[in-house]
């Protein structure tokens, strides 16, 4: 059943956020929009900007800037605050300043009483949704990043360009570090339902060899967009309103994000992305998928990265 409250804040209002809220609109995926940003005139003036095609819209929907109190009866609370990832600059190296805005704007969403899902989108989201979790209290399933749901929008649409087929009817997941480690599971990978490997072999428009140039070039997307033009954010925006969808509705829907790892993998004590079931309770359950050993390698050296940072926060 569909939630007839649908209220969401966005933190930040920088291109990701601005993508994110106009994602939302266009998509009729609520009907509360709250921008929050620490220059308020621009976050007004996007509020403001934002409001000029609301007629135009799938729903009905109130557009207005405001302060942190705004959280306390929000769905969903978006967090896209934090430094940009410069040209040659990996997702990894943003941590420290980006930890540190991180915790100060939980804890203010948190002051406020909020009981609803925590969505991290700000980079490098795999460390920086562990951060969100610790500094609120909150069970982990209540806390969600981005993960790999835009690299997997892009494992797909590079299949689908090679092998000239609807995007939609590619299936397959880019998990762990949303970032250089992350891992394409080729090994669950189905076109039309049929395995890829299987595929490969009975067509002539795709070899072995291709798999991991397609790898590659999911992994590098972020770092030619951002040398084209300084930043990522309508991949990534509606990738995020996908996510707040499916919490929003209660669908069910399996989406590769940052969740917590309780064991699943052979991992436990951090986020990472991989397939997970989101409702709105946030993550109910992880889907883990029977990886094989060479996958399974590349997803623990991933996870040690990401420990690594983790840790080095901590102490």
């Amino acid at each position: 059943m569909k939630k007839t409250s649908r209220k969401v804040v966005v933190v930040g209002t920088g291109f990701v956020g601005t993508s994110i809220a106009y994602s939302m609109i266009n998509q009729g995926i609520v009907n509360e929009l709250v921008l929050i940003d620490v220059n308020q005139e621009k976050a007004e003036g996007e509020a403001l900007d934002l409001l000029d095609g609301v007629s135009w819209g799938q729903e009905n929907v109130d557009v207005w800037s405001g302060d942190y109190e705004e959280c306390h009866d929000a769905d969903v609370v978006v967090i896209t605050a934090g430094a940009n990832q410069k040209p040659g600059q990996t997702r990894l190296e943003l941590v420290d300043i980006n930890a540190s805005i991180m915790k100060s704007i939980v804890q203010k969403i948190m002051d406020t009483g909020f009981d609803g899902i925590l969505l991290v989108a700000s980079n490098p989201v795999d460390v920086l949704t562990y951060v969100a979790w610790k500094t609120s209290g909150f069970p982990a399933n209540r806390v969600l990043g981005t993960g790999t749901t835009l690299d997997t929008t892009r494992f797909r649409k590079e299949l689908a360009a090679k092998l000239k087929i609807d995007p939609r009817s590619i299936h397959g997941y880019i998990i762990g570090e949303h970032g250089d480690s992350e891992v394409a599971v080729w090994s669950h990978t189905t076109v039309g339902g049929k395995p890829i490997l299987e595929f490969i072999v009975k067509n002539n428009r795709l070899g072995i060899e291709d798999l991991a140039l397609i790898s590659d070039r999911v992994k590098n997307a972020a770092y030619e967009i951002i040398d084209r033009k300084q930043a990522t954010y309508y991949g990534i925006g509606m990738s995020t309103a996908r996510i707040v969808k499916a919490v929003l509705n209660n669908e069910q829907a399996v989406l590769p994000v940052s969740s917590y790892l309780n064991g699943e993998y052979g991992e436990s004590g951090l986020f990472t992305g991989v397939p997970s079931v989101v409702n709105q309770s946030g993550v109910r359950e992880i889907i883990e998928l029977n990886i094989d050993a060479n996958e399974q390698l590349q997803f623990r050296e991933s996870v040690k990265q990401l420990r690594q940072v983790i840790e080095s926060l901590e102490h």
